[in-house]
């Protein structure tokens, strides 16, 4: 595999935001580290970079496997040696509903998913952020968070908790050449999207490939801040 100018490892790769956040690495000569669970949607991923010029890594894993990540670490530690950049961007919307309807799984999986997979994923890639010149992360968050909602309880805890983990590391890591920030995204025109509000006018939304040439600028060696929570459209009014 031809060495390139940076590895980011970007997770929930398959569709949506995390998708064009892969073709945008890719577009701009990134070596990408696709994560999903759909092994076809990441077959089909890879045929996009790879007619972009470009090359991926793609890996198929469920992030509950909480063994499983502990092994991409390592693995990617023998292959690489490195990590470059993170965009922690897979996520679960989980039961939409009143909680006391809300059944244990369901709510114990979308805070898995949205949390506890990305502290597991902080310990493993860590260490290999750390080997970088310039490391960057970048978590994508929720507009829940600063508003919560009824009906929303599990995916707005899950994400607030995420945001609390985040500012934690970034805290720990203010004097390291780590730089790992939040991002959130607001309303797009996704699947997560559409299955959350379904009489929404999807055209009205910003597209994911909008959405994502602002996001790769936060895994960029030129992005300086750390610890902050970036609105996507804030960053495009500026």
């Amino acid at each position: 595999m031809t060495t390139l100018s940076r590895l980011v490892l970007v997770t929930g790769a398959s569709r949506g935001i995390g998708r064009a956040v892969a073709l945008e690495l890719a577009r701009q000569g990134d070596l990408v580290i696709a994560i999903a669970r759909s092994k076809a949607a990441l077959q089909k991923l890879d045929d996009e970079i790879r007619a972009l010029g470009s090359e991926a890594l793609l890996v198929p894993m469920d992030l509950k496997d909480t063994k499983g990540i502990e092994t991409l670490g390592k693995v990617l530690a023998e292959k690489f040696g490195r990590l470059d950049g993170f965009v922690a961007n897979a996520g679960l919307l989980g039961t939409l509903g009143p909680l006391e309807s809300c059944g244990p799984r369901s709510f114990e999986e979308t805070i898995q998913v949205n949390l506890t997979a990305n502290a597991h994923l902080i310990r493993a890639l860590g260490p290999l952020l750390h080997r970088a010149e310039a490391p960057r992360a970048v978590f994508v968050t929720s507009g829940v968070v600063p508003r919560p909602r009824a009906f929303w309880g599990p995916y707005q805890a899950s994400k607030a908790g995420l945001e609390a983990l985040v500012k934690a590391w970034a805290d720990e890591n203010e004097k390291m050449a780590l730089r790992a920030n939040l991002f959130d995204p607001g309303a797009v025109r996704t699947g997560m999207r559409a299955e959350a509000m379904p009489g929404e006018d999807p055209m009205t939304l910003p597209t994911p490939e909008a959405v994502a040439r602002e996001l790769v600028k936060l895994v960029s060696p030129a992005e300086t801040r750390t610890g902050e929570r970036l609105v996507f459209r804030d960053l495009v009014k500026s």
